[in-house]
């Protein structure tokens, strides 16, 4: 802990001299005269606008390089810098301030975006993939990040200072030290305190939030092996295999043995965390060197024996089909390829942050009708079916003349062939319609329309590609925290993508239709039977 008269630090802060700490420049704020203030205020920008400036522009899908006064960013970081800095002048301590401005910032793009006074006359707001899908999102913490959420809110502004800027900012301790007005050393043995509370926090609040006794049993009986880096017991891997709120609590403990930063900025940011976290200058130089450390993820392969991979019984566990034939492998989006290989069971309702699986690969699970009861094969080659909206009941159809440009719409369900779709296995989502044309989510700000298709290693290959997870959720390749989803659940309703949330409107399992030709989804039986997600199209045999 920081002494009342700590020894100056090493090295000044950005934008101040050693001994002026963020909370020495809010006391200036505080009924001194103007002069003063001012240079509070500008001392206080110095260290924490860019950063803010860099997130105003990911909430609003703005080219990041347009830093002109006038641009949208910048006047959301300034708003944002207001809203703060009076609350500092009122007396609210300036600890842990860059996080605090961040969430200023997305906020006052939420804010922004809901006032049609304000987005009329700036209509960049209207964006999908930025502030009006900011707008429209119920929550900004993911599902699977409560717990880490929580535990973080809950820690001293000194803690929270240092975790951010040392894991999700990736700088040396330098600099949250000469921020808090502390020495190296002690800012050092803080921080590891810091850590340990941090996760003693994610632990207590699994145990607080259990929704059963079984799941507060097996509490520390989670905890202690990942810890440890020992082995998970038979039975708390078959817990896991069942108990979706038990595998977030081990995925978020998971993250101390290496990519805090990620678990942070996605608890406290939600909206766009990993791209916050790829804009970070220290955090690109740091990942040159740092590669195969154990602090930044190279210590996560020795948890893969520890959790139950997929058709394998934990050593000594009874024999159970529903916790054999629940784990399925999962292709992270670049957070958890090697953490959590059995990440992801079909039967979850909640967004897991490792659940997107290639069109063209993996298994999933508990759907399936060519595999055994409870498994199912994602397709190896394309088929054809419609794409029904989980929230509307209705079909993905396209508007208009078919060609590219042509937006899309839910309409009611029919075998129009413009309801037909292809899911390859390169990712492309090819129109049956015309098959040159894909549905593109990127050329016009996260509005879906036909676009032609990307060949090979085409620039904007990711535009028309999409990931589709075992839920029946579509992921642009170009950002996979969005998913296809409908704007409203009535004919009529625009196609764009937004935030992913893990709604119905974000889900589109296969419908089969009564004509189905060789090389489609068929129909077998009588009657159409209800599609499930990773049925999306499964070619017969």
């Amino acid at each position: 802990m920081p002494t009342p008269h700590p020894p100056r630090p090493p090295y000044p802060p950005p934008g101040g001299v050693p001994g002026e700490s963020d909370e020495y420049l809010a006391t200036r704020l505080r009924g001194r005269p103007d002069g003063e203030v001012a240079q509070s205020v500008a001392l206080l920008m110095a260290r924490h606008w860019q950063p803010a400036r860099d997130y105003a522009a990911i909430c609003l899908a703005s080219p990041a390089d347009l830093a002109s006064p006038a641009d949208l960013a910048s006047m959301v970081t300034a708003a944002a810098f207001h809203q703060v800095l009076d609350r500092l002048a009122l007396g609210e301590p300036a600890l842990a301030l860059r996080p605090r401005m961040l969430v200023a910032v997305r906020e006052t793009v939420r804010v922004w975006s809901a006032e049609d006074r304000i987005s009329s006359v700036l209509p960049e707001l209207q964006k999908p993939s930025g502030g009006r899908g900011i707008r429209t999102t119920k929550s900004m913490t993911p599902e699977n990040r409560r717990l880490a959420e929580r535990s973080f809110q809950a820690l001293p502004g000194l803690s929270r200072c240092l975790l951010w800027h040392t894991e999700v900012e990736a700088e040396s301790i330098t600099v949250p030290a000469a921020l808090l007005g502390m020495d190296t050393d002690t800012a050092s043995v803080a921080l590891e305190q810091a850590r340990e509370k941090f996760r003693e926090g994610c632990v207590h609040a699994h145990r607080e939030l259990a929704p059963s006794k079984d799941c507060r049993f097996y509490n520390r009986l989670l905890d202690v092996p990942i810890r440890r880096g020992g082995a998970l017991l038979p039975d708390v891997q078959q817990h896991l295999a069942e108990c979706p709120y038990c595998r977030s609590a081990a995925e978020q403990l998971s993250h101390f043995e290496g990519g805090l930063g990620v678990l942070l900025a996605e608890a406290v940011l939600g909206w766009g965390a990993r791209r916050y976290l790829d804009s970070r200058p220290a955090r690109a130089r740091q990942s040159t060197h740092t590669s195969g450390s154990a602090r930044h993820g190279g210590g996560r392969p020795r948890i893969l024996p520890r959790i139950p991979l997929p058709g394998r019984r934990p050593p000594g566990a009874p024999r159970n089909s529903r916790a054999l034939l629940t784990g399925v492998g999962v292709a992270s989006a670049g957070l958890l390829a090697t953490l959590f290989a059995a990440g992801l069971w079909s039967h979850d309702d909640g967004v897991d942050p490792a659940a997107s699986t290639s069109a063209g690969g993996g298994t999933a699970p508990g759907v399936g009708s060519q595999s055994s009861p409870g498994t199912a094969q994602l397709p190896t080659a394309p088929g054809r079916s419609r794409l029904r909206n989980a929230g509307a009941d209705l079909c993905l159809d396209i508007t208009g003349k078919v060609k590219a440009g042509a937006g899309t719409e839910l309409a009611a369900c029919s075998d129009a062939v413009t309801q037909q779709w292809s899911l390859e296995k390169d990712g492309l989502l090819r129109s049956g319609a015309d098959p040159g044309l894909c549905l593109d989510s990127h050329v016009d700000a996260g509005v879906a329309v036909l676009g032609k298709c990307a060949a090979g290693k085409d620039k904007r290959g990711d535009d028309v590609r999409y990931d589709l997870t075992v839920q029946g959720e579509l992921l642009p390749r170009w950002d996979e925290q969005l998913a296809l989803a409908a704007t409203a659940g009535e004919p009529g309703a625009d196609v764009v993508v937004k935030v992913r949330d893990g709604s119905p409107a974000q889900r589109w399992p296969a419908d089969p239709t009564a004509t189905a030709t060789p090389g489609s989804l068929s129909v077998t039986g009588t009657g159409t039977p209800a599609a499930r997600p990773a049925e999306l199209f499964e070619k017969s045999a």
